[in-house]
Order: C-alpha cells, then sequence, then structure tokens
C-alpha cells in the first residue's frame, strides 16, 4: 500500500466519520429546514473535520434549555445572521445535492460501463451533471416551499419547482465547473492509469473535487442572494 492510498483511506474515513457525527447531533438537534438535515452530513463526507466545524458554527440549532425551545441567538434561520454565512450555507445547501448526484453518478457510469464518444470522463461529467442538477433542484424546492411558506406567501409545488431552476442553476453550473476541471487534471496530468470507483484514491480525488467545486460556487451564490434570485437561508 503506497502513501496516496493511506492518505485516501483516512481522508475517506475521516469524512464518514464526521457525517455520522453530524448526522447523531442533528437526531437530537434537527434542522427547521428538513432538508438541511441531509445536507449537513452530506456536507461532513467531503469537509471532513472541518465540516463538523462548520455545522457547529453556522448551522446548528441549540436548544433554549429554560424556555424549551430553539435560542433566537444561536437560530440558524434567524435573518440577523452575517450575511457570508447565508451564503454558505447555501453553498452547503447547493454542494448537497451536487455531491450526492455525483456519488450516484460515479459508480453507475463505472458499474455500466457507459461510454459517450468513447469517452469515459465524458460520460462521467454528462451523467454526474445530470444527476446533479436533479438532487440541486429537488433540494432547493424543498427548502424554497418551506421558507416562502413560513414568511406567509401559498406558493405551490409547481411555482417552487420553478423558482428552484432559476436559483440553482448558476449556482450548480458553478460548482461543476470547480469539480470536473479537477477531475480533468486527475484524469489527464496525474495518473497514468485514472483511479477508479471502487478504488479509495478515487474518492480521495472526488473529496479534493467536491472542495473545490464548492469554492467555485460560493460566489455564484453571493450574486444569487444578493440579488434577491435566491433566499438568504
Amino acid at each position: 500500500m503506497n502513501w496516496l492510498t493511506i492518505i485516501s483511506y483516512i481522508c475517506v474515513f475521516l469524512g464518514i466519520f464526521s457525517a455520522l457525527v453530524i448526522a447523531a447531533d442533528l437526531f437530537h438537534y434537527p434542522q427547521k429546514m428538513k432538508v438541511m438535515n441531509i445536507v449537513w452530513p452530506i456536507n461532513g463526507l467531503y469537509l471532513g473535520p472541518i465540516g463538523i466545524w462548520a455545522y457547529w458554527k453556522v448551522g446548528r440549532v441549540k436548544k433554549d434549555t429554560h424556555h424549551g425551545r430553539s435560542s433566537k441567538k444561536e437560530d440558524p434561520m434567524h435573518e440577523d445572521k452575517p450575511f457570508w454565512q447565508s451564503v454558505f450555507i447555501s453553498t452547503s445547501h447547493c454542494s448537497g445535492g451536487c455531491t450526492l448526484g455525483d456519488a450516484f453518478g460515479a459508480p453507475l457510469v463505472f458499474l455500466t460501463g457507459w461510454t459517450i464518444l468513447g469517452s469515459t470522463l465524458f460520460t462521467h461529467y454528462t451523467v454526474e451533471f445530470i444527476l446533479a442538477y436533479v438532487f440541486g433542484v429537488f433540494f432547493q424546492v424543498f427548502s424554497i416551499v418551506p421558507m416562502s411558506r413560513k414568511m406567509g406567501n401559498k406558493m405551490g409545488w409547481g411555482k417552487g419547482f420553478v423558482e428552484a431552476v432559476k436559483a440553482d442553476t448558476l449556482s450548480l453550473i458553478a460548482f461543476e465547473i470547480g469539480m470536473f476541471g479537477w477531475m480533468a487534471i486527475v484524469h489527464f496530468f496525474l495518473f497514468s492509469k485514472t483511479p477508479e470507483p471502487n478504488t479509495m484514491v478515487y474518492w480521495f480525488m472526488m473529496q479534493i473535487a467536491m472542495i473545490l467545486g464548492a469554492a467555485t460556487s460560493f460566489p455564484a451564490n453571493w450574486f444569487l442572494v444578493k440579488k434577491g434570485i435566491k433566499h438568504a437561508m
């Protein structure tokens, strides 16, 4: 076992451990927006211990032990939180959907042996983009509609879908630019034989890709939230 494989095992298992720690805490302190109970553990998978820190810093809902309800000061849905935190949560939300799509897409391409135009990489791009878009819009619908209803607007699921497409398209494309860019570097430059999804090295490379995707998605989410296209979270 070489050094890269050892590092890959450590990082992937740290990601799994971090996701489980976040999920365990969410069991006791669930999010007001239910979809975030899925999003935060997913982000732990690729951010590892940093994901736990981010969840504790900007996402965790603590109970007011005196009144048995969420503390206003630490309520992550409270509108007085710093703007960067709202953008970070929106980015995490987008990244969660993208990550889930990519995590399903990679094994699907590997197990089926599909190729498009004779290129495995292009097949990964196509399948993972479609699945990431589906999951991303799904996550967005289940944030937009509840938030709108909480503010007194009777938004239907159909309109919620349209608004989700508007809110998620740019941020998803920005995420995939960072992720696909790293995948291309891995495919063409870093390895003589590209790692497959049945190896830990592959998933370590994917963790890096997802981090870069979140980084390239952050400015897009900043713009979308600032312009009111996306609700502050």
